[in-house]
Parts: structure tokens; sequence; C-alpha cells
């Protein structure tokens, strides 16, 4: 497949220089993916699909343009190149565009190493539905659990980037999946609650029977759940929902954000944004995770990197464009698809975590909002503004008392991020691993 599809960025690449583009890069994909959905005790659906698409961008100048195709021939590839060539005559021009010096490319990883790639074979379809089934008679064994939505799915995908500047590189990553998600009560008294796991291997991941059965009592607990009372409280976002406060943290240090001024901390380079002691670290050479990669889609050599250090905002994220555009290097952070030019994102993440646990922090909060899920989201980029709708647990002395529902919590980004508090119980496995977190003062909204 990898020789295949270098084979296709390369046959693009030559049109490329047949039309007449100054520079180019392409980027082939091939993917497979098979899923299985079960619901009410039937099969309620069961899917695959194989695709393999290619991209194009040109440069004329400093003028660019991107086109994309599913048609692998020959015809077609010199019909987009054309294509390409003409749109990016009639682009705007861009002083910030080009491709990476030659000097600046990835070379001489070892794909081996970051595990990408399961080698066992694909899953067929019945071993899928098996998982499934498994999951959903898990959930309703749980208790008075009313009906049970279970999924299985696996992909593989691989992918090559290749240039006119001579690189030429490429990786395949494959994904196996479970997921269930369960509801209890009927009508207006209807709850809901889920659990899901995917792993790069399928040899790791877990028992298909446990995350059934975990969706079924997470729902359980929901039962009977009420408006919280309005009020100023500590709310404590539990691991599943948190690592959306650092993923805010991280849109505003994107630099395609920071170059349009529209970040709420496009002045806090080198300022203190969380607490003393926390860490923000982007490693994406950790194997059997979805975000590794050993080059971004420029092609230059990805590295471990600390966006935050001890508190303080160290550095945007960047692609060439945006680097340029504020007069930085790259940090190598290029992501791309085959229809669209780079643009800036992030890998995996951690957040230092803390050493309490999350009990820990649940008897030290007093009264309060345990959070589990969140629905909605307004959020101003520019003001850090945040409100957002919520449902989980409310908290006195300590101690959970009852399921809460139809509320809102509200604050500031800015605020909230400098008084965190981490407990540490991340999941090793995930590609973003954020703790806990527990944030004093929070405005809430309920009856």
């Amino acid at each position: 497949m990898s020789d295949r599809l270098a084979a296709l960025t390369e046959a693009l690449l030559a049109a490329a220089k047949r039309a007449g583009a100054d520079a180019a890069d392409a980027l082939a994909v091939s993917g497979t993916s098979v899923s299985i959905d079960i619901r009410a005790g039937r099969l309620e659906q069961a899917e695959r699909s194989e695709a393999t698409e290619v991209g194009l961008r040109v440069l004329m100048g400093q003028r660019q343009a991107c086109v994309s195709a599913s048609d692998v021939t020959e015809a077609t590839f010199a019909a987009l190149a054309e294509r390409a060539v003409a749109m990016a005559r009639e682009a705007p021009e861009d002083r910030f565009v080009g491709l990476a010096d030659a000097a600046q490319l990835a070379g001489g990883w070892d794909i081996a190493t970051y595990e990408l790639c399961d080698p066992a074979d694909e899953p067929g379809a019945a071993v899928l539905e098996q998982d499934a089934r498994q999951a959903e008679a898990a959930a309703l064994e749980a208790g008075a659990i009313t009906q049970v939505e279970a999924s299985a799915g696996y992909g593989s995908r691989a992918m090559h980037l290749a240039g006119s500047h001579g690189f030429s590189g490429g990786y395949a990553r494959t994904s196996r999946s479970v997921s269930a998600v369960a509801f209890t009560g009927t009508g207006t008294g209807m709850e809901r609650d889920w659990a899901a796991e995917s792993r790069t291997w399928q040899a790791d991941l877990p028992d298909t029977a446990g995350i059934g059965l975990l969706a079924g009592q997470r729902a359980l607990l929901r039962a009977g759940a009420r408006k919280p009372v309005t009020g100023t409280y500590a709310v404590l976002f539990d691991e599943r929902i948190a690592a959306s406060l650092i993923g805010h943290l991280l849109g505003a240090v994107n630099g395609a954000a920071v170059a349009r001024g529209a970040s709420w901390l496009r002045d806090a380079l080198g300022q203190q944004v969380l607490p003393a002691g926390l860490s923000v670290i982007e490693d994406p050479h950790r194997p059997r995770l979805s975000g590794s990669r050993p080059f971004d889609g420029e092609g230059l050599p990805t590295a471990r990197r600390l966006i935050v250090e001890n508190g303080v905002l160290t550095g945007w994220t960047l692609d060439l464009g945006t680097g340029r555009q504020l007069g930085m290097a790259s940090t190598a952070n290029a992501s791309r698809s085959t229809s669209a030019p780079p643009s800036p994102s992030t890998s995996n993440i951690d957040l230092t975590p803390g050493h309490a646990s999350r009990d820990d922090l649940l008897r030290d909060m007093g009264t309060g909002l345990l959070v589990t899920s969140m629905i909605g989201s307004t959020i101003n980029p520019t003001t850090g503004d945040y409100s957002r709708g919520a449902s989980g647990f409310w908290v006195e002395g300590g101690q959970v008392q009852y399921p809460v529902n139809e509320c809102t919590i509200a604050g500031n980004l800015r605020d909230m991020l400098l008084r965190i508090i981490p407990a540490n119980d991340a999941r090793a496995h995930l590609s973003t691993r954020v703790p806990s977190l527990l944030i004093e003062g929070m405005t809430l909204a309920g009856s």
C-alpha cells in the first residue's frame, strides 16, 4: 500500500510540473472502515467503506491552490494539475505561503518504533458484531436499563506525502473501538450515559462486556436527575470531559487564531496561564497512539515540546505559514487533508497530574457540582468568556447527593485555568491525558 501511495504522489507532482507549477506537494490517502451498530437487540447497521483519495497543492509564486480527487487515473491527474495551476494563477497573493526549505525536512525516522499499525488481521464483521452484542448484553444486566445502543468498529488508514522540494514519506495506522450508550427511564424522565474504548492495537482493547456494564451503571446513577440551585460553587470536571478545558487553551494558542487576533491568549506569551507547577506537554512520538507521527503535514520532523511550562505559556502552535506571519519558526504542527492547505494542530497532549485522587478533590470541594457531561458551547474566542450546559451530580459535604441536569456553568477561561486543581486519574492510553479538574467559584445557573 505504501509503495502504491508513494507512486500516486510522484505521479501528481510530475503532472503539476508538466502543467507549469513552480512548486507543489501531494498527499495520497487510502483507508478502510468497518462498523457494526446494535440497537434493541437487533443489528441496526453494518457498514464497510474503502477509499483512496489524492490531493495536490500547487504554488505559482506567492499564490497557491488545492485540488483533490478520488479517481486516481493518469487522465484525472493531468486535468487536476492543470485546474490547480489555473486556480493558483487567479488566487490572491499570500507572502506567507511556501514549501519548507530542504534543510528543514524530516528524514531517518524509524516508523516501527511508533507502533501505529497493528499487525493483526482485520476483524471480520461477525467479530465486531459479537463485540457490540456483548457490550449491549452487559449494559442490560446492570439493572433497569430500557434501551442500549452498542457499536464496534475497525479502521485502517495509510498516507503518503511528497513534495517538489524532495520530501517523501508515509505511514499507516489502525484503530479498534467499542462503545455503548445506555438509557434508563421513559419520557421526560429518561436519562442516558455511555462508555467507550478505542485502541490502536486490537490486543490492547479492554473487555467489551466491561464497557457495556460501565455504560449501564453510569446511566442508572443518572435516574431522577433534577436542576441544582443557582449560585457560585466549586465545580469538579470529571476526567471524561476535563480535556475540553485544555482544548480551549490549545485553541487559543493555535497560530492561526493568534495571527488573526482572534485569541483570548493573543497577548499572553511568557505569562502565567496555569497554576505554578503545571505544564502542558506535546509529545508526538508516544507509541500506539492516534496522534503520534514522525513528521507533520509539511514534512518537518516532529518533536516533544512544552506549550506551557510551570504555568507559563512558552509558545504558539505553528505551521510554516503562521510561523512566517508571526515572525517565528514552525513548531512542526502542520496538519492537512487532501482538499485543503496546511494549518496548525496539536498531537498527543499531557497536563501535569496532581497528587490527589478524584475522590480526594470531591471530599475537599464541600458543596458544588461534579460534571460528567456537557452539551452546547458558548465560548467567546476573543475574550475567553465561557458558558456551557452541564449535567452530573450535586455534592454536599464532600459526598455525592443526587444527579442533576439542565444547568449551565459559566466563567472566564483565563481566570478558570489559573485556578485549576488537577487530580491524578488521567488514563494512560489516551492521546490527550488530562485528569479530573477542580475549579472553585464558578457561576452555576439552575433552578
